[in-house]
């Protein structure tokens, strides 16, 4: 079967090829008769544009390459959502790579959209694959960092306070005179866990006679949460911590889960207990879940429009840094008193 090119869409419709390539690229710049004409003989004929061979032409793709930690954690699964919804507002589409907190998947995916020629990327990352990322943006790639920033400024950033937003979970815990905190969270190395841990940490040294302990997991998932709540369940009354603010939702849900299961341990009256993202779960858990919120769509959004500004200027841009300031949501799981 012939491959049905521009020219046998023209001839169906009675058009230049011209009018053909404006109507699918500048749909703007023909007469709503000539469009019609043309989208009916596209329709009649099956074409297909051949994409590549546009990019090649243009010299990049009207794709974005958007890169995170975990689709499976709801905070990504908003924070995409927002991305995909202002790059449709600018006819462009979004290819997403799900990394899982592995440097491996991270780097292939970064190297695949590179050659793909994509528009620019967004990037939640791990911080091993900036090295490579640098090296694109020489190469002229544009680059975005979700979630993330990095002191020398070379790249536009949109984020949220970390520090802050562990402070602010901590300090609540010990307002509610909880004084024995532990930190659940891990691997330290991902940013995003270090910046909260440190904010947790300043809020125990604000403090005199509180402590801060650290359980650490292997990953932000509800299962690495139940194997942390177990653990802590296993351990005789009184070596247990009164409070634990775990790095996200997902591990906040897990230790809660692994309470309830125990039977041992009631929230927020033995141990009360906070998360972080205030995904939708928060607050349907079985004891709704205080959290620290992030604008988790807003900051998708927000990064596009970063990405559209930065290919706009070209070489002429100067990078920006948005951070967003966290917001402290409290429910049952920290509201009782000793």
């Amino acid at each position: 079967m012939a491959t049905v090119n521009l020219r046998d869409v023209a001839t169906l419709a009675g058009v230049s090829v011209g009018s053909v390539s404006n109507v699918l690229n500048r749909p703007g710049t023909v007469s709503q008769d000539v469009s019609q004409r043309v989208l009916s003989a596209i329709d009649t004929l099956g074409y297909v544009r051949n994409d590549a061979a546009r990019q090649l032409r243009a010299g990049r793709s009207r794709c974005i390459g958007l890169v995170v930690l975990d689709i499976a954690n709801p905070f990504f699964s908003d924070l995409v959502r927002g991305a995909e919804r202002r790059a449709a507002e600018e006819n462009l589409t979004v290819l997403l790579g799900d990394t899982e907190e592995d440097p491996a998947r991270e780097r292939v995916y970064i190297d695949l959209f590179a050659e793909q020629r994509v528009y620019g990327l967004l990037v939640s990352p791990l911080g091993e694959a900036m090295p490579r990322l640098r090296a694109l943006k020489k190469q002229g790639l544009s680059t975005v960092l979700m979630d993330w920033h990095t002191e020398d400024h070379q790249f536009s950033s949109v984020a949220v306070d970390n520090v802050a937003g562990g402070k602010l979970a901590v300090d609540h815990l010990l307002e509610m005179g909880r004084t024995r905190i532990a930190f659940a969270g891990g691997p330290h190395s991902i940013r995003q866990v270090s910046d909260r841990f440190e904010g947790a940490r300043k809020a125990v040294a604000q403090h005199p006679g509180a402590t801060l302990e650290v359980i650490d997991t292997q990953s932000l998932t509800v299962l690495q949460g139940r194997e942390a709540g177990h653990r802590i369940s296993q351990r005789k009354a009184a070596a247990r911590p009164d409070a634990i603010f775990a790095a996200n939702d997902l591990l906040a849900l897990g230790v809660l889960q692994a309470f309830n299961l125990s039977g041992r341990i009631s929230v927020p009256n033995d141990i009360a207990l906070i998360g972080y993202d205030d995904i939708d779960f928060a607050a349907a858990a079985m004891v709704p879940l205080s959290s620290v919120k992030q604008p988790s769509t807003e900051i998708g959004h927000t990064a596009v429009d970063l990405l559209l500004r930065e290919v706009a200027a070209g070489a002429d841009f100067e990078p920006e840094r948005i951070v967003f300031q966290p917001e402290l949501v409290i429910r049952d799981s920290t509201s009782a008193q000793h």
